[in-house]
């Protein structure tokens, strides 16, 4: 049972971040407008992070459909939800009124229009696939389980988990 709740979080939060990193990618510019929206980056660091954020979560997403190095892949996802959880709270403590753009679009919105509340508490659902994953790594059909049935790690039904060994 927790094995499939396991293979649910992983293939969810892959999810998440391959439409997210799509949708980003698919629409630079915009991308661009939302991260300059948060008014927290130097202008030279905003393109790059324009630029940066749809690949790394295209990779995150890949990593954990995958299931491959999914320890990780959670690791990172969680931290990257920690860092857009805290972008989306400090604008909303200083009183921006923006799109967090998490999955594509973002920017300037009329006052009123933000839903910082909500996209906090989806990002917070997200982060605690994240911790699910960091603390219970093993999932069905994952390559992390291929590759421990591989070096003789585990035989039989388990061998589809990705649990390679108890340290990963």
């Amino acid at each position: 049972m927790l094995d499939a709740v396991g293979t649910l979080a992983r293939l969810g939060l892959a999810a998440v971040w391959l439409v997210s990193g799509a949708l980003k990618l698919a629409d630079p510019g915009q991308t661009l407008i939302a991260v300059q929206a948060y008014d927290v980056l130097p202008d030279a660091l905003t393109d790059v992070v324009a630029i940066a954020l749809p690949l790394v979560e295209l990779v995150l997403g890949l990593f954990l459909l995958a299931g491959l190095a999914t320890r990780w892949a959670a690791g990172a996802a969680l931290v990257l939800l920690v860092v857009l959880v805290a972008g989306i709270a400090q604008s909303w403590a200083r009183g921006l009124s923006i799109d967090c753009g998490c999955f594509g679009g973002g920017g300037q919105v009329a006052a009123g229009q933000t839903e910082y509340p909500q996209e906090i508490l989806r990002d917070t659902g997200f982060a605690l696939l994240a911790v699910w994953l960091l603390a219970r790594p093993r999932t069905w059909l994952s390559v992390d389980g291929w590759l421990a049935r591989g070096r003789g790690n585990s035989t039989g039904p388990e061998a589809d988990y990705s649990g390679i060994a108890e340290g990963n």
